[in-house]
């Protein structure tokens, strides 16, 4: 599983379009643990860019603070889970918790 988080300032992004970077944490649900981690910088935010650009990076999860409902729907459409109202903590920290099931998570701050 390829898990995917956009990233600024060294943590994860509050919105999900305004990040410097994304980071792709490639995962073994089995045991847990994250096996490889890749970061890439995205191309320019536009609408229908990034969830297209994000699914070819092989992600299956996107985690976030914020996202609009229509890159949502776009995902949705991939076939990509999106979970929002992620913590503004280091990355590695919000995917540990994912994996354990015990990320805490607060309402989407994206409200278009």
């Amino acid at each position: 599983m390829i898990i995917a988080l956009p990233i600024a300032e060294e943590k994860v992004c509050m919105h999900f379009g305004h990040c410097q970077t994304f980071a792709f944490y490639e995962v073994d649900t089995t045991e847990k643990t994250i096996t490889k981690v890749t970061s890439l910088v995205p191309p320019p935010h536009e609408p229908n860019i990034l969830p297209p650009w994000i699914k070819e990076q092989g992600a299956d999860v996107v985690i976030t603070g914020g996202m609009g409902a229509r890159a949502q729907n776009l995902f949705q459409a991939a076939g990509v889970q999106v979970v929002t109202g992620a913590p503004a903590l280091d990355p590695v920290d919000v995917v540990n918790s994912y994996l354990q099931q015990e990320l805490e998570l607060s309402e989407n701050p994206c409200d278009h």
